[in-house]
């Protein structure tokens, strides 16, 4: 465990932010590779507060553990809460030789697992950290205790961009990704109330761009299909699960809640009012509350 070597302090101004920022470190995760004796490590940002039973946070896509930032100050004190940032996004490294594919993703996510926790844990998936969650659960149920998933995908299809993914098409669209007026306007819809999407939001949502490999790793991720449906095994999924949504998510919309509330044996849907794709950050008190509740804590 080493602190995390990043930029300079982004133009933060909320003190979430901040201190967010400055709780990140660093863990050299090493993972087997496939059909060799050897193995690779990957310099993995993640922050670990509190203590007690592990719960784990898995944030969107093209996001980081910043995503985090209002709710971890309340759930550490009630349990060990902790946040990494997923192969291929956030400050994690990019390493050439592992692309973010789902499958190196799941592997990269049990190898922190088995270094940093050891200990059936709470996951807990926003949005693609949704679809990642419940990758993980199906591979390795024994590994989690319950499920948390906060507007989530893992019931559409894969992607149609996957197939746009060759030069320069490619570099053109990571290019449209990082411009501050495309990123704002993604921001803006995420929430209900736009006040939320503020300068300090957008530097926390834009802050992982400047990591070496941000545009490869995206390019390789979406060349790779993403996360396509598991509706078909969902039922598999006996743990007990809580489903949080924004009842004003024009994201992903609030058909799927009802999805998830249909398949998954064992849940609870919660709804949050005046809360649209990101109760985590919108309504963090009344998310936080919810994972309280249902966690007993």
């Amino acid at each position: 465990m080493t602190s995390l070597e990043t930029p300079t302090l982004p133009p933060f101004t909320e003190s979430t932010s901040i201190h967010c920022w400055q709780q990140r470190q660093c863990q050299a995760v090493s993972i087997a590779v496939e059909d060799d004796q050897s193995s690779l490590t990957v310099n993995t940002s993640y922050i670990d507060q509190g203590q007690g039973s592990p719960l784990l946070l898995l944030h969107g896509f093209d996001s980081s553990l910043l995503e985090f930032r209002r709710l971890l100050p309340l759930l550490s004190p009630h349990c060990r809460a902790i946040a990494v940032d997923l192969l291929g996004f956030g400050f994690t490294e990019r390493h050439p030789q592992f692309p973010p594919t789902p499958a190196n993703i799941k592997r990269h996510l049990d190898s922190f697992w088995q270094e940093r926790i050891q200990a059936p844990m709470v996951l807990v998936g926003v949005s693609m950290g949704g679809a990642a969650a419940l990758d993980f659960c199906l591979s390795f149920p024994e590994r989690v205790e319950k499920l948390i998933l906060i507007d989530s995908a893992g019931l559409a299809s894969q992607p149609f961009a996957s197939r746009l993914m060759f030069p320069p098409v490619d570099r053109w669209l990571t290019r449209f990704l990082a411009s501050p007026n495309v990123r704002q306007n993604i921001s803006q819809t995420a929430y209900y109330d736009k006040r939320f999407a503020s300068a300090d939001a957008q530097a926390c949502a834009s802050s992982h761009l400047r990591c070496p490999g941000w545009s490869e790793g995206l390019i390789a991720f979406t060349k790779s299909g993403g996360y396509g449906s598991f509706r078909q095994q969902l039922p598999q999924l006996t743990l007990p699960s809580l489903i949080i949504w924004g009842r004003q998510d024009k994201i992903l919309g609030t058909k799927a809640a009802h999805q998830f509330a249909q398949l998954l044996p064992h849940n609870q849907l919660i709804w949050i009012d005046q809360c649209g794709h990101v109760p985590h950050l919108e309504q963090a008190e009344q998310t936080a509350g919810a994972i309280g509740q249902f966690l007993r804590f």
